[in-house]
């Protein structure tokens, strides 16, 4: 340690609840983002406001809310008992305050630590509060969590809380909310809460069958091999089936939360799944084999759960409640008997499950071979090729922080992959560099994946072989000049991903890299635009500008691309909604050519050469 370094009473330092959630806001909600992913701050802030919400609902307190978002302001009105007018402040400026530490005023609820509501508060340009209670209301409002505002008001309003806040432009920057994130956070509301109704911009959400609406709308029918298995006990609800389409799919919940990470319920219920599966048909099948194709979804409500994190998405508990069985026994009971009894019953279903195991199996084997040889081209091909220049983090020893930043840019052509490799930032992010067009494997079988090097060794470099839970790199960017061919393997990269590893993307994980497409700049000044729009502004401001068009990534010094991967880095996430089916999206866009796609195609040409009119009548 340096001498000079000064170590006393003067170096501890006590914060007061504000400071040190605006000081370390990742403690509190994860990473913070830009809002170009669904586990951004701005949605976790979103999530905290409504847990206390559905909490109200679960308690059996009001059956709707209500949620606009406007720009950057959310607000959002429930029908529930609304807090205890003394207690407001304190609920949402005071850590450890509130009625989740009364068991009895809230059994089984998602949040417990008396945090999430401070933090939204804490990380809030405007905050504000205002509790209705019987004929009476008590108005609060915050600036950066510091109150500037309070009121007592008498109200023919119903009882319940409405909550508005603006995220802090200075702690989540250039952020907005993307609106197919908050709809999906809003399905998995309902889903799991059936018969209430949650209203978002004017459009309501309801569900009443649960998990079996939930699987109805993120399976396809057509490629189910037996009806969708619903089965209810306390405190337990499971959806399950099975398809044809490659890899597993796991929606799993605890106490309403989407535990998008799993944890100890989602491993027992997979351990529990296999074990009962193996008795019903008295063979010891392999495991990937019976979850093989699998599209399931779990929920589970339990007392006091620990989360290995703030944002809750994995669950930690190995127990139900303190006087409770184990959550492995818990689920283990209720999957041996409800499902055991439900495969007696319906020998259809059995026989179907029974088909798609052996066929697993069949195609396990036959690939076999191929995947040793796979592995061994890959092995030797890392040690001598630079299609991967990786970043210093390694998931199996970094970090849970480290881990959730790591990205991986693939990229074509030596230029922009040189361009990438010397501006990025070398501890989190990698580059892979595809050689010319990847190949369409629209209709192919995954052997392809193994005999095509390219598809091969990307698989190894992400470590998705096996399933995402080992998955290399969180965030997997496809980056792409943006002209016709850049396009192109950008769908290219899209039916691979699509066809072959679809919980990647059903996982929030893939993106497109936005570079710009002008330089503007004169002397004193220099603004990169993303569109016609930003190039007409970016003129307006500046004086005798000079105006580049990038129509490569190679023609972008590394200098300058640091500045678009790097902090301002702009992502579009590629998300799948509620409605959208694989097969169907990967036929329309990558089969026969068909009069449907011809009109789609000749109507965006009709966009694309007006933009471009006007962008040479402006030069």
């Amino acid at each position: 340690m340096a001498k000079d370094i000064i170590y006393n009473e003067d170096s501890i330092k006590s914060l007061d609840w504000r400071e040190h959630i605006r000081l370390r806001p990742g403690m509190y909600i994860g990473k913070l983002g830009n809002g170009s992913a669904a586990d951004d701050g701005i949605y976790v802030l979103l999530k905290e406001i409504l847990d206390n919400s559905i909490d109200e609902f679960v308690m059996g307190n009001g059956n709707k809310i209500e949620i606009d978002i406007d720009q950057r302001e959310v607000r959002i009105r429930d029908y529930g008992r609304g807090i205890p007018l003394g207690k407001v402040i304190d609920c949402v400026s005071k850590i450890n305050t509130g009625g989740k530490y009364d068991s009895k005023a809230f059994q089984k609820s998602v949040g417990l630590n008396g945090v999430g509501t401070k933090a939204v508060n804490a990380l809030s340009e405007n905050f504000r509060v205002q509790s209705f209670r019987d004929g009476m209301s008590k108005l609060v409002d915050f600036e950066h969590g510091v109150l500037t505002n309070e009121e007592d008001i008498k109200t023919d309003e119903p009882n319940g809380t409405f909550t508005s806040f603006t995220a802090d432009s200075g702690v989540f920057k250039n952020y907005k909310f993307i609106s197919d994130f908050v709809e999906n956070q809003i399905w998995n509301y309902v889903y799991l809460n059936a018969g209430l109704s949650i209203w978002f911009n004017g459009k309501r959400y309801f569900s009443k069958n649960g998990l079996l609406d939930l699987l109805t709308r993120k399976s396809n029918e057509d490629q189910l091999r037996y009806p969708i298995v619903h089965l209810k006990g306390d405190d337990i609800e499971l959806a399950l089936t099975h398809d044809s389409h490659y890899g597993e799919d796991y929606y799993s919940f605890v106490n309403g939360q989407h535990t998008t990470q799993g944890g100890t319920h989602l491993n027992a219920y997979k351990e529990s799944l296999v074990k009962t599966l193996r008795d019903f048909y008295g063979k010891n099948f392999e495991p990937s084999d019976i979850r093989a194709s699998i599209v399931t979804a779990i929920s589970v409500r339990v007392q006091e759960p620990v989360f290995e994190s703030q944002t809750k998405t994995k669950l930690g508990s190995t127990d139900v409640g303190p006087d409770g069985p184990s959550i492995k026994a818990f689920i283990g009971d209720f999957i041996k008997t409800r499902l055991d009894n439900y495969l007696h019953k319906n020998p259809q279903a059995a026989d179907a499950i029974l088909k798609r195991i052996q066929q697993s199996e069949r195609e396990r084997k036959d690939m076999a071979g191929v995947r040793k040889i796979a592995k061994e081209r890959a092995k030797k091909a890392n040690l001598h090729n630079k299609k991967l220049r990786d970043c210093k983090v390694h998931l199996g020893d970094s970090s849970k922080e480290s881990r959730l930043e790591t990205t991986l840019f693939i990229t074509e052509g030596d230029s922009a992959s040189g361009s990438i490799t010397k501006s990025r930032k070398v501890e989190t992010q990698a580059v892979f560099s595809l050689r010319g067009k990847p190949l369409n494997c629209y209709g192919l079988s995954k052997k392809v994946v193994y005999e095509n090097e390219e598809f091969n060794l990307l698989q190894h470099a992400l470590n998705i072989e096996e399933g995402i839970e080992n998955l290399r790199y969180n965030n997997v960017v496809i980056a792409t000049d943006a002209d016709v061919d850049g396009m192109h393997i950008r769908l290219l990269m899209l039916t691979f991903f699509l066809q072959f590893f679809p919980d990647l993307v059903r996982g929030g994980h893939v993106y497109i890299l936005d570079t710009p497409l002008f330089r503007v700049r004169n002397k004193k000044e220099t603004i990169y635009c993303y569109s016609e729009e930003e190039r007409v502004a970016a003129i307006n401001k500046l004086s005798n500008p000079e105006i580049t068009r990038f129509k490569g990534l190679g023609e972008i010094s590394p200098n300058e691309f640091g500045n678009f991967i790097g902090e301002n880095i702009r992502l579009e996430p590629i998300i799948l909604n509620e409605e959208t089916s694989i097969p169907k999206l990967l036929e329309y866009f990558m089969g026969k050519n068909t009069p449907e796609r011809q009109e789609f195609i000749i109507e965006n040409l009709k966009v694309e050469l007006d933009a471009l009119e006007d962008e040479m009548q402006a030069a």
